[in-house]
């Protein structure tokens, strides 16, 4: 994952509101949530809640899909891990350097 993407997957996690949406979804897992039912587990506005479902989606962290009348929102779980991995990959590696180099 390079930079920018990382950035903008970041910056769409950066609202309280966001992340509530987003950890919502997670726990629903890969069978999603109706536009409604992430309202009704958040308290979201709905014209806000539609606000923040476009700015995650186009993020890529969370993946819609129309059956019928209603609109399936999902967590993208491979772009969230990618972003885990990010900002994890390199865990403690200076100190393990430094250890080697004194070791």
């Amino acid at each position: 994952m390079n930079w920018e993407i990382a950035a903008q997957g970041f910056a769409a996690m950066g609202s309280e509101s966001r992340l509530q949406v987003l950890r919502a979804l997670v726990r629903a897992g890969d069978q999603g949530l109706t536009v409604s039912q992430v309202q009704d587990r958040t308290g979201i506005a709905p014209s806000t809640l539609a606000h923040h479902l476009k700015f995650l989606t186009g993020a890529g962290l969370v993946e819609q899909e129309r059956t019928g009348r209603a609109i399936f929102n999902r967590a993208s779980f491979d772009q969230l891990e990618g972003l885990a991995e990010f900002i994890l990959g390199e865990c403690c590696s200076d100190v393990q350097q430094k250890a080697a180099n004194y070791g």
